[in-house]
C-alpha cells in the first residue's frame, strides 16, 4: 500500500511539474499551430473548417402528488451544493486505495507507476479542495440572512470549483475530457456554473502528435504509416476527446480517405481513469445516498470500451449504411464507406459537410432549414422505431454535417453526413411497441394511456411519472398535460423553462437523479438521443414549431403499433380470413389517419413557402 505521505507529496508536485500532455505527446487544438509535425516534404493535404446540449426539464407541480414546499429545507440544500461539487468534478476521484491498484497495474515500470500516483493525487486534490470549499460556504451562508448573499456565496463557490476542476480535466486529458464534455450538457443535474465552465472542453480537445501516430499505426499493422499512404496530413482536420480525423491518399489507388486514430495515450490510461470515475460515483452514493449516480459510471463502463474499439464502429458503420439503404423511401443520409479498420484506427471514404449551425451556409445555399429538421426527425425516428434499425446514441452537432446535393429531381437538396458510430444500442421489440404507444397518448393527451405506458417502458410508478413525462418531452409537466391548450404540439416559451430550472432548484433534483437511477440503461440512451436531437433541432431556428416533428413522431409511432397489431391478427389465422381482414382495415385506418395529417400539413408548408408566407400557423390534432 502506498503510504498517505506519497500521496501527499505527489499532489504537491503538481504545481511543479510538466502537465500529462508533455508528457504522453498531445496537446490542445488550439495551441497545436505552434507545434512542427509531420514529415519533411510531405505536403498537409486540404484542411476543413470544423471541428453539443442536453435538456431535461420538468415541474411536477401538483400533478406529481407533491408540493414543491416538500423538498425545500436546509440540508437537503446542503446536501445538494456538496453534490455539486463532487459530481461536477467527477474526474476528480479517488486517493490512497486506488493508487494501490495502480502500483499493481503498473508493475515495475516505475516511470509509468509515478505517474499514475501522480495522476491519482491531481484529481484527488482537486476533490477535497472542492469539498472543503462548500463545505466552508455552506457553513457562511448559514449565518448570512439576506437571501441575495446566500445566492451570491453559492454561485462563487460553484464558479471556483468549477474552474479548479476545469484544469484537473484538461491536465489529465482522454477519458476525463469526455467526461466533462458529457458533464457541461447535464443542465438539468448541474448548476450552470459548472455546465458553462465545462464548454469549451467541447472544442478544446487533445490533439496526439503526428510522431505518436506513426508509431502507433506501425504497432497497430506491422507496416510503416508511408508504406501505405502517398499522402497524409500531418495536422488533424479535427480533433475529440478519444480520437482524431486525418486526410490521407492511399499510395496504390490514389483514393483519398479520411483517418480516423484514436489518441495513443489512452490505451495508457484508460483502466486506471475508469477506475478512478467508478470509484468517485460510488464514494458519492457511500455518502450522499439519494444522489446516486451509479448508474452514469456504469453507462461509461460499458459504452467507454466499445467506442475504444474502432472495429465496432466499422460494423456499426456498415450495419446502418445497409439498413438505411434498404428503405423503399430513400432519406438523404450519408454514411461514410469504411475500407479498413483495426482496433485503433479507421480509414473511410471521405465526406465533407458543414456543421449543423452553420446557418449561414443553409441560407447561401438555398436549403431550407424547416427541410433539414424535418429530415433529422425522420433519420432518428428511423432508427429508434425501425424493425431491427440500429440506434446511434452521439447524434450531437460535431459528429453530424450537411451539404448541398442537386443532383435529385425531387426531394431535399442536400445530404445529411453521419459520422462517428460508436455508440449504438439496438432496441427490444417489446420496448419499442410500449415507446411507440407512449408517445402516441403523449401526443393525444391521453393521461391514462401515458402512465400504463411510461411504466411498461421505464418502471416508474405514478409517483415519478410526472417527472419522467418532463424529461421524455423536454416540457413543463403543465404543459404536457394541458391538451386542450395545444399540450406538447404548443411552441416553448422562456418562461417555461424558467419555471422547470425553478422547479429543479426547489428539490426535484432529487428525484430526477434517484429516478435516472431506476431506468433501464437503454432509457437513458433513449433519452440522450432524443435530447441531442431535440437541440440540434432547435439550433437549426426553424419556423414551423414543434408541430411537424410531433406528426412525424406519431408517423412513425402508429407505423410501429399497425406492425404489431398485424402480428396479432396474424395468430388469429390467416390476414385474408373475413374477420381477420376486418381488423386489418381497421388497423390500416388507424395508420392511415395521421399519414393523411401529416400530408395535409406538408402540403399547406409547401403551399405556405410558394406564397411567401413564414408566420401563418395551422392548429393540427392527432
Amino acid at each position: 500500500m502506498l503510504s498517505s505521505r506519497a500521496s501527499i507529496a505527489a499532489a504537491k508536485r503538481l504545481a511543479s511539474t510538466t502537465s500529462f500532455a508533455q508528457q504522453t505527446g498531445w496537446t490542445c487544438a488550439q495551441c497545436r499551430n505552434s507545434i512542427p509535425t509531420g514529415r519533411k516534404g510531405v505536403p498537409s493535404l486540404l484542411r476543413a473548417n470544423g471541428p453539443t446540449t442536453r435538456r431535461y426539464g420538468s415541474n411536477a407541480g401538483n400533478n406529481g402528488g407533491r408540493q414543491h414546499s416538500n423538498y425545500g429545507g436546509r440540508s437537503k440544500a446542503r446536501r445538494s451544493a456538496v453534490m455539486a461539487a463532487t459530481g461536477g468534478g467527477a474526474a476528480a476521484a479517488a486517493a490512497a486505495a486506488t493508487v494501490g491498484g495502480t502500483l499493481l497495474a503498473f508493475g515495475d515500470d516505475v516511470k509509468a507507476t509515478y505517474e499514475a500516483m501522480e495522476r491519482t493525487g491531481r484529481v484527488a486534490a482537486a476533490l477535497v479542495l472542492c469539498i472543503n470549499d462548500y463545505r466552508a460556504t455552506l457553513n457562511r451562508r448559514d449565518i448570512v440572512e439576506d437571501p441575495e448573499e446566500k445566492e451570491i456565496l453559492l454561485k462563487a463557490c460553484h464558479k471556483r470549483c468549477a474552474d479548479r476542476t476545469l484544469k484537473v480535466l484538461e491536465q489529465s486529458g482522454g477519458i476525463f475530457i469526455k467526461l466533462g464534455q458529457h458533464l457541461s450538457a447535464m443542465n438539468y443535474l448541474l448548476p450552470p456554473e459548472w455546465t458553462t465552465t465545462f464548454i469549451p472542453l467541447q472544442d478544446k480537445c487533445p490533439v496526439s502528435s503526428f510522431e505518436s501516430i506513426q508509431a502507433m499505426f506501425k504497432a497497430d499493422t506491422g507496416q510503416d504509416l508511408w508504406d501505405y499512404f502517398s499522402e497524409f496530413s500531418p495536422e488533424p482536420i479535427g480533433a475529440a476527446s478519444l480520437a482524431q480525423v486525418h486526410m490521407a491518399t492511399i499510395k496504390e489507388t490514389g483514393q483519398n480517405v479520411a483517418v480516423k486514430v484514436q489518441h495513443p495515450a489512452l490505451q495508457k490510461w484508460a483502466k486506471l481513469d475508469m477506475d478512478l470515475t467508478s470509484f468517485t460515483f460510488s464514494t458519492l452514493k457511500r455518502f450522499f445516498p439519494e444522489y446516486d449516480l451509479e448508474w452514469l459510471s456504469s453507462e461509461v463502463e460499458v459504452s467507454l470500451p466499445q467506442e475504444l474499439n474502432f472495429e465496432c464502429e466499422a460494423e456499426n458503420s456498415k450495419r446502418t449504411k445497409e439498413y438505411f439503404g434498404s428503405l423503399s423511401q430513400p432519406l438523404p443520409l450519408v454514411i461514410p464507406d469504411v475500407l479498413w479498420a483495426k482496433k485503433r484506427i479507421l480509414v473511410m471514404a471521405c465526406e465533407a459537410g458543414k456543421r449543423l449551425d452553420d446557418l449561414n451556409y443553409m441560407d447561401s445555399q438555398g436549403i431550407d432549414r424547416d427541410e433539414v429538421s424535418a429530415t433529422l426527425a425522420r433519420i432518428f425516428n428511423e432508427m429508434i422505431f425501425g424493425e431491427g434499425a440500429p440506434l446511434h446514441c452521439d447524434p450531437h452537432g460535431g459528429n453530424i454535417a450537411i451539404r448541398k446535393n442537386d443532383t435529385r429531381r425531387r426531394g431535399p437538396n442536400f445530404d445529411i453526413v453521419l459520422y462517428d458510430h460508436g455508440l449504438y444500442r439496438d432496441i427490444p421489440q417489446d420496448l419499442r411497441r410500449s415507446y411507440a404507444k407512449m408517445w402516441l397518448a403523449v401526443i393525444d393527451g391521453d393521461m391514462e394511456g401515458m402512465k400504463k405506458y411510461v411504466n411498461e417502458v421505464a418502471g416508474i410508478g405514478e409517483d415519478k411519472f410526472p417527472l419522467f413525462a418532463s424529461a421524455i418531452t423536454g416540457r413543463d409537466f403543465m404543459i404536457v398535460s394541458a391538451t386542450n391548450e395545444g399540450g406538447v404540439m404548443k411552441p416553448k416559451e422562456a418562461s417555461e423553462q424558467k419555471t422547470m430550472s425553478t422547479a429543479l432548484q426547489e428539490g426535484l433534483l432529487v428525484d430526477l437523479v434517484q429516478m435516472l437511477g431506476q431506468v433501464p440503461r437503454i432509457i437513458l440512451l433513449i433519452l440522450k438521443t432524443n435530447d441531442l436531437t431535440r437541440s440540434l433541432d432547435e439550433s437549426l431556428h426553424t419556423r414551423q414549431g414543434p408541430v411537424r416533428q410531433f406528426l412525424i413522431l406519431a408517423r412513425y409511432c402508429m407505423r410501429t403499433v399497425f406492425y404489431e397489431q398485424l402480428d396479432e391478427i396474424r395468430q388469429r389465422g390467416s390476414l385474408y380470413w373475413p374477420p381477420n381482414a376486418i381488423r386489418v382495415f381497421a388497423a390500416w385506418l388507424g395508420f392511415l389517419r395521421v399519414e393523411l395529417k401529416l400530408e395535409a400539413f406538408e402540403l399547406w408548408l409547401s403551399a405556405k413557402r410558394l406564397l411567401g408566407y413564414k408566420n401563418m400557423e395551422l392548429e393540427v390534432t392527432v
